[in-house]
């Protein structure tokens, strides 16, 4: 009888991951494992509202027993501070706006828990994402396709994944919806089954990211000018982080008519306000390009593409600038294109690549300021 391949699966303490464990424990010697990332106390956390937490910890150990499996908990705190809060607290006071999910799944669950698994012989790990993973014979690629549930799909934040990462990938739940993981759940009796997702940031559950940065960096970011675009003073604003590129609430300020943060200017402590009409932009440039299901294309292509997670793929010319960099020219103006964000493009369900967004604008030229 043929051995069985190891697996060890990413299990946050919600129901996607458990699912994940119970769909592969027939095929495969599966484990499970957990990343500690903080304690609930380092920062405030509500168990409703987030992942990763003490309590998710517990969780998953729970569902790992009841299931008769192993279950393995990793501290990779250090680490998450390293690549994750300390980026996202860099980039917020730098004027851009980070997503640190991708950066999760880049630094920890695709390098230090795949690293891990390794160490201990697992021929594979697995996660609870929806997406779907394949062979292409004709090109010798892994590809990424979205997952069957349109609405759960996170392709979105896993375009920084290897050819490596991907061969020594599984994820079950992809062919799946989430009413059916769920199902499946309530089948085997897990406590999770009915467990809400987790919500906003994992480390800022109340969405206060200013409050977070100031407590954690000590920093304090003051009071500056609100300015239209000729550089008249609107009004003051109560620290230039609180900010963000479209956004109209809470700006605190009344002019007559809807205003929104078209831009920052860090240095000057600035936010510039407009009319929605002036977020749209067409041209996108992004950087640190990864390349997923094909290689670098030698020519423009066609592609679908997002500028941030919750967005519907639109149509687009895209101009390889490089191995690594790209332009892309949308069929129509995109609205609060953000620097900081992730451009990711697709063909039709595959996920083709992405990069971070460098700017938007309608001059032809790559900006070389950072």
């Amino acid at each position: 009888m043929e051995e069985k391949k190891k697996v060890l699966v990413a299990m946050s303490g919600g129901v996607d991951s458990s699912v994940a464990l119970v769909m592969l424990m027939k095929e495969y010697d599966a484990a499970g494992a957990t990343m500690r990332l903080f304690t609930n106390e380092d920062i405030q956390l509500d168990r409703n509202k987030t992942c990763c937490s003490l309590d998710d910890v517990e969780d998953a150990r729970y569902v790992a027993s009841k299931l008769g499996v192993d279950h393995y908990v990793f501290n990779f705190g250090e680490r998450f501070r390293e690549c994750v809060i300390e980026k996202f607290n860099r980039y917020y006071m730098n004027g851009l706006t980070p997503n640190p999910c991708i950066d999760c799944n880049r630094f920890l669950k695709f390098d230090a828990l795949l690293k891990r698994a390794e160490l201990l012989e697992r021929d594979y790990i697995a996660t609870g994402h929806y997406v779907r993973r394949s062979y292409d014979e004709a090109s010798g690629r892994y590809v990424l396709k979205k997952g069957v549930d349109a609405a759960k799909d996170q392709s979105y934040v896993l375009y920084g994944m290897t050819q490596e990462q991907l061969k020594k990938t599984l994820f079950p739940v992809g062919e799946l919806t989430k009413a059916q993981t769920r199902a499946i759940a309530q089948e085997y009796g897990l406590i999770n089954a009915e467990k809400s997702d987790s919500q906003d940031i994992c480390f800022v559950p109340d969405g206060d990211y200013a409050g977070f940065i100031e407590r954690y960096t000590g920093k304090h970011f003051p009071k500056g000018n609100f300015v239209d675009k000729d550089g008249r003073v609107l009004g003051q604003h109560n620290g230039i982080i609180r900010y963000t590129t479209g956004q109209r609430k809470g700006l605190g300020i009344a002019l007559g008519e809807p205003a929104y943060v078209i831009s920052k200017d860090m240095e000057r402590n600035t936010v510039t306000l407009g009319k929605n009409e002036e977020l749209f932009s067409d041209t996108v440039f992004a950087k640190e390009v990864n390349w997923v299901s094909v290689c670098c294309p030698d020519e423009p292509i066609r592609v679908a593409a997002r500028v941030r997670y919750n967005q519907k793929e639109q149509p687009a010319t895209l101009y390889p600038l490089g191995e690594e960099c790209v332009k892309v020219v949308f069929d129509s103006p995109q609205r609060a294109v953000t620097a900081g964000q992730a451009l990711v493009f697709y063909d039709g369900e595959l996920l083709l690549g992405g990069g971070e967004i460098v700017s938007a604008n309608h001059d032809g030229a790559y900006p070389t300021k950072e």
